[in-house]
């Protein structure tokens, strides 16, 4: 049985694969399709330098960064989850905040993982694809393909 420590390892780099190809890499600040000031591989917050060329080194670091908030996140309101089910959920939470795990008022999934309904919180992961476009609630077709990949590797046994 794997420590805290190697589940915690294990599930930061599976989540990590998950979001490099969803992010993609921009060395310079644009605006995601919500209109918040992004830079590298889905780095948000008050650290971006608009104007500034980060180089890789930087985006592979603000990354590790993001996700291991993302993990340890995950782990403080579900802790124990199983290593493919936490990198699905820390992945999701390094991408739309914890609330998808965390927020029992506001998210089925959260309320799933709270009830050890692993399978149903897994299922819930695919309504969350939706970002506030221009004042609506969206599908957004790259959200959609990303919660089916965390969706799919949550239900992996």
């Amino acid at each position: 049985m794997a420590t805290t420590k190697q589940r915690i390892g294990a599930a930061t780099a599976l989540a990590t694969a998950l979001a490099i190809p969803a992010e993609g890499l921009r060395r310079t600040v644009y605006y995601d399709p919500p209109g918040i000031p992004t830079v590298c591989r889905g780095h948000t917050g008050a650290d971006i330098v608009t104007g500034k060329i980060y180089t890789i080194a930087e985006c592979d670091a603000l990354l590790t960064q993001d996700m291991r908030k993302a993990i340890n996140a995950v782990e403080s309101c579900a802790p124990g989850l199983p290593i493919n089910v936490l990198a699905a959920f820390a992945d999701a939470a390094f991408n739309a905040g914890p609330k998808i795990a965390c927020d029992t008022k506001n998210s089925t999934a959260a309320r799933m993982l709270k009830a050890s309904d692993i399978v149903g919180a897994c299922k819930q992961l695919l309504r969350w694809d939706k970002a506030k476009v221009a004042g609506m609630m969206v599908s957004l077709p790259g959200l959609t393909k990303r919660r089916t990949a965390e969706s799919e590797l949550c239900l992996k046994q």
